[in-house]
């Protein structure tokens, strides 16, 4: 079995990092875990020393202020953890010869193009949290560290965190008639495939599911959920740790990394809700659609900001798993894993 890094896992509490933890402690490597109030990202001092004290091999970024809508009064503060943050782990990652891997956002973007996005579109953020975000990229590529992965991703969620589908699972046992905007496109990404995603683009394969040397049916971690195969086994347990096949690291650089296929934010609240009527009777009645002004918040969004995935598909010959499907494999372990209760209207596009 191939020997994996030191992890520094930033922003461990989040909602990444709970998918983060759990595939590297599938594969016998738990990560370092630094999070506030121990660790602040926008300290380029504790930084330094924090890191410097771990000596890590690779830092994965999952700490973010990704309060949409807050950014826009707080802007300041979402410029020094989502900008500068990574550029001080950037830094450090290069004092320390580590690699970096960096999460940012489809709101780079400005949604005016009306075709997926790819890493070589120019960034136009419409609000203060997107400027943050790009920000952040920035000083990840001015840093002078040659070994970084920026991933730009979307519409997030998972266990361990605010997300839409929690949401909605909430206002749909309290409402009879939810109100969703249909006029801004995207991708839903869930927390799950997302980390697999950047196993492989570490080179690492895949952890979650372990086939028999013979072919036999897969044998999965209890709260495995991805559609992803690693080498190894033999016989038909999962071995403890999982085996962890390695490849050739892709180039270094932007990727973009988010559920395949897209939909409008009440196309994915009417899947909702459906996934939560197979499970038992459900108070609201309609879904009903609306245009992004009859939903007046604080930040501006994209309208549209489908990300291509033909970069990381060239790359690591995997591609993450269509949205209806993760959603389906969602709620099929949901109910068995921690939720953070949400109190975010049906707008949350926290990421």
């Amino acid at each position: 079995m191939a020997r994996l890094p030191r992890v520094a896992l930033v922003g461990a509490n989040g909602m990444l990092a709970v998918a983060v933890k759990r595939l590297l402690g599938a594969a016998g490597n738990p990560p370092a875990e630094l999070d506030l109030p121990g660790f602040d990202v926008s300290d380029r001092e504790a930084v330094r020393r924090g890191l410097g004290e771990l000596g890590p091999e690779l830092i994965v970024n999952c700490a973010a202020y990704t309060d949409v809508d807050g950014c826009e009064a707080r802007e300041e503060l979402a410029a020094q953890v989502n900008g500068q943050g990574p550029g001080y782990l950037a830094e450090a990652a290069r004092e320390l010869g580590a690699a970096l891997v960096h999460l940012s956002t489809d709101y780079v973007f400005d949604g005016a193009k009306g075709e997926p996005y790819t890493e070589e579109d120019p960034p136009n953020p419409l609000c203060a949290y997107g400027r943050s975000k790009l920000l952040g990229e920035r000083r990840v590529l001015e840093s002078g560290l040659d070994r970084f992965y920026v991933v730009r991703t979307s519409w997030l969620y998972g266990p361990g965190g605010k997300n839409f589908v929690e949401t909605i699972a909430r206002l749909a046992g309290e409402r009879d008639e939810l109100r969703v905007v249909a006029d801004q496109v995207g991708c839903p990404t869930y927390t799950e495939d997302l980390a697999q995603a950047i196993f492989r683009l570490l080179g690492w394969g895949a952890v979650g599911v372990a086939r028999s040397a013979a072919g036999g049916e897969a044998a999965r971690l209890p709260d495995a959920t991805g559609p992803w195969s690693i080498a190894g086994g033999g016989g038909s347990q999962t071995p403890h740790p999982l085996p962890v096949t390695r490849h050739p690291s892709p180039p270094y650089g932007i990727y973009h990394a988010s559920g395949e296929g897209s939909c409008t934010w009440h196309a994915f609240a009417e899947e909702i809700v459906a996934r939560l009527r197979e499970g038992g009777p459900v108070r609201v009645r309609a879904v009903r659609p609306i245009r992004t002004e009859e939903y007046p918040v604080a930040a501006r969004r994209p309208s549209y900001s489908v990300l291509s995935k033909e970069k990381l598909r060239r790359a690591t010959g995997a591609s993450l798993p269509p949205w209806p499907d993760a959603l389906r494999r969602y709620f099929a372990v949901r109910s068995t894993v921690a939720l953070t209760p949400t109190d975010d209207g049906p707008r949350t596009t926290d990421i």
